[in-house]
């Protein structure tokens, strides 16, 4: 019998007995599915090497494994699959392979390594999606080479004991908001939760930082920082919000693309024209954010090459453990898309200009 090329949900499904749309619900992180289900989805597809898994492997006793962990797997749409993808890759090319172990919210309030996780069989650790400050202290504290990829918000640097990749957020969200200010606008609100983890408190920062600088003093009735879990409550939730707010401002500065879709959709549903009432920006250039209308202005990451040097750093961190720890911001850029449509056409001459 010939082995199928290519791995589908169904074959998923059909391996553990479930519905298709389950497993579905499960490998994107739809919340109302039970975490030992979601668990045993995600393993049975990285056993079958489906998609974003292919390049994973289940956990291995063999020297040169490096150990995943992570609270929330980045899915195909999250910056963090391709970052992965680029860092399992590099590895791979030293002899290393890559396993992964799920940290739920019992591991957390516990204070307890995942059940298979043996640190004895792990060379380096990479974390991702990892953003309790506590937890962390108990990863580091068992002295094996760790990179960070994002950690807690109020994670100050020193305290880490261990290597951290970010990419550039603050000073990208201050220019994007700076060039709105020049061009008139000024009225702003931040959508998302900054104390989710590092990288938006370091884009709360750059937006507030172009706002102290301009003179302009935020009004807190219009953002929308509720904590991060609560804006994939329900379908409508975000519409929920705009109407709690006394009036929307001129400008929506996002933590991510998946907020300023919602937030975009949400508008829409208003009957607010985008960008002419409102302009909205994100960040992560995710492939929504060019499906979207209108289509988003957002912060392009280069995820792969951020993959390729936390690779880089983890295994220099292997061979040396005893070397300075390291923060370090890969460079991002912002793409003006038809959410701000001045700062389009000023994007469009300045191109021009340099042809």
């Amino acid at each position: 019998m010939t082995r199928k090329s290519k791995v589908t949900i169904q074959d998923i499904a059909d391996a553990l007995g479930i519905s298709r749309n389950t497993a579905s619900k499960a490998l994107n992180g739809v919340e109302n599915i039970p975490a030992v289900t979601r668990d045993k989805v995600i393993k049975k597809a990285v056993e079958l090497k489906y998609k974003q898994f292919s390049y994973m492997e289940t956990a291995s006793e063999k020297q040169g494994n490096i150990a995943l962990l992570t609270c929330n797997l980045p899915n195909s749409s999250h910056f963090g699959s391709l970052l992965i993808s680029g860092l399992e890759k590099e590895i791979s090319n030293q002899g290393y392979t890559l396993s992964i172990y799920f940290v739920r919210e019992n591991d957390i309030n516990t204070m307890t390594l995942p059940g298979n996780f043996e640190p004895s069989n792990v060379a380096g650790i990479l974390c991702i999606e990892m953003f309790s400050k506590e937890y962390s202290k108990l990863i580091t504290d068992l002295g094996i080479p760790t990179i960070f990829i994002d950690c807690a918000a109020d994670m100050v640097y020193p305290e880490l004991k261990a290597d951290l990749v970010l990419m550039e957020n603050e000073h990208s969200t201050y220019c994007v908001t700076r060039k709105l200010i020049d061009h008139g606008y000024e009225s702003f609100g931040f959508v998302g939760d900054y104390n989710h983890c590092k990288s938006f408190n370091e884009r709360w920062t750059g937006f507030n930082k172009a706002l102290a600088e301009a003179g302009i003093t935020l009004d807190p009735a219009h953002s929308i920082v509720a904590p991060d879990r609560n804006f994939f409550i329900e379908e409508n939730w975000m519409e929920q919000q705009l109407d709690a707010l006394r009036e929307c401002p001129s400008v929506f500065i996002c933590a991510n693309d998946f907020i300023a879709i919602s937030v975009i959709r949400s508008l829409k549903n208003k009957g607010i024209k985008i960008p002419e009432d409102v302009a909205v920006c994100g960040f992560d250039d995710a492939s929504e954010s060019r499906v979207v209308e209108p289509h988003l202005t957002t912060v392009h990451i280069y995820s792969s090459q951020m993959g390729i040097i936390a690779a880089e750093m983890l295994l220099s961190r292997i061979k040396d453990n005893t070397m300075p720890y390291r923060v370090t911001h890969v460079a991002t850029d912002i793409v003006y898309r038809d959410s701000t449509p001045v700062l389009n056409l000023i994007y469009q001459e300045v191109n021009q200009c340099e042809k």
